[in-house]
């Protein structure tokens, strides 16, 4: 299948079939997973960690829940850059959820990287501070599970913060978080997006996600 870089919601879920997908966190303490299921919801990211002393207390139950009900399944965590290494978070979130194995219901762990709801918006670092502790992050995380992580983020996050720097296209699938009808313009390096956060709420818990391919492509996604 061909991967598209804009593309309306309608053509997408329609026309593609595009698996559907969810992202929650602890603020979804009560899943019926059941019930999200027969929604049609292929697959989950469920929140595990933030910086290096943060776990999700609802993550173990969202993540056995989403297993139990056969939907494919990965965790993310919300990085803070501004209180230590990209290595040491990855390292944590490995510890506390983050690992991946080639089970085919395993995403690749996912790298939640935003607008700073605590302070200053890129964190206190440069453009080239962000790129290298991105890739130290991605570099740790690749090593410890083979895979790259999944980098969710807003194109204006990443123009603003690393300078759109177009160096991670190539290693690390792009989830773009834009909330409407279209994808729009994605940041530099990535010509498509895996998975796209197209809305913040909807019929099911959390916010809606579609994955840019078919059933097929999001279990080889999972496989490796």
């Amino acid at each position: 299948m061909k991967l598209l870089s804009v593309v309306s919601l309608a053509l997408v879920a329609i026309a593609n079939a595009a698996p559907q997908g969810i992202d929650v966190s602890g603020w979804q303490p009560s899943i019926n997973w059941a019930t999200v299921k027969a929604n049609g919801i292929q697959f989950a990211y469920i929140k595990a960690t933030e910086g290096t002393s943060y776990t999700s207390p609802e993550f173990s139950k969202q993540y056995t829940g989403a297993t139990n009900n056969n939907i494919i399944r990965g965790g993310y965590h919300f990085a803070r850059p501004d209180i230590s290494s990209g290595a040491t978070q990855a390292n944590f979130f490995l510890a506390h959820g983050g690992g991946w194995s080639a089970d085919g219901r395993t995403l690749p762990g996912a790298l939640d990287i935003e607008y700073n709801p605590y302070g200053a918006s890129c964190y206190g670092l440069s453009a080239s501070a962000m790129v290298a502790w991105i890739h130290d992050f991605s570099n740790t995380y690749h090593s410890k599970t083979s895979r790259y992580p999944v980098i969710y983020t807003t194109t204006d996050w990443w123009k603003t913060c690393t300078g759109n720097n177009g160096g991670f296209g190539t290693t690390n699938p792009l989830w773009i978080a834009r909330w409407g009808s279209s994808i729009g313009t994605l940041p530099a390096g990535w010509t498509f997006t895996t998975f796209w956060q197209y809305a913040d709420s909807g019929p099911n818990p959390g916010d809606a996600d579609l994955f840019n391919g078919d059933s097929a492509g999001l279990k080889r996604m999972a496989t490796g």
